[in-house]
């Protein structure tokens, strides 16, 4: 099993390949996502402070440049319904149900939405 580390939560186990979303999902973390994990949206967004993986969809690649966004590492963004997991990481979540106020959206897909061309 993968282990990822998330502040505030401990330590979530997550399948190989599975979405970051999902596992943070099915680990307890409370991560908003209001697209439905087809990267329409930046609210699943994660910052890394280890392990952040270097593989990103174009799709992530896209939503995040258009919405003037650093994009990874020191102070940097990524969405976590567009990473697979594939080794261990640590990470905070920004945007959560509890500190947004906000209702997550419809459950992302178990396969990557849309599907995945990775830049």
């Amino acid at each position: 099993m993968i282990q990822i580390t998330v502040d505030g939560y401990g330590v979530v186990e997550a399948r190989e390949g599975e979405r970051l979303v999902l596992a943070l999902e099915r680990g307890g973390v409370d991560i908003l996502h209001r697209c439905g994990g087809v990267a329409r949206c930046t609210t699943c967004r994660v910052e890394f402070s280890a392990g952040e993986p270097e593989a990103m969809t174009q799709a992530e690649k896209d939503k995040l440049t258009e919405k003037g966004m650093q994009i990874g590492g020191a102070g940097g963004v990524r969405l976590s319904c567009q990473i697979e997991c594939h080794h261990d990481m640590s990470l905070k979540p920004v945007q959560t149900v509890q500190n947004s106020g906000l209702e997550a959206g419809k459950a992302p897909a178990e396969a990557m939405e849309p599907e995945a061309v990775w830049v």
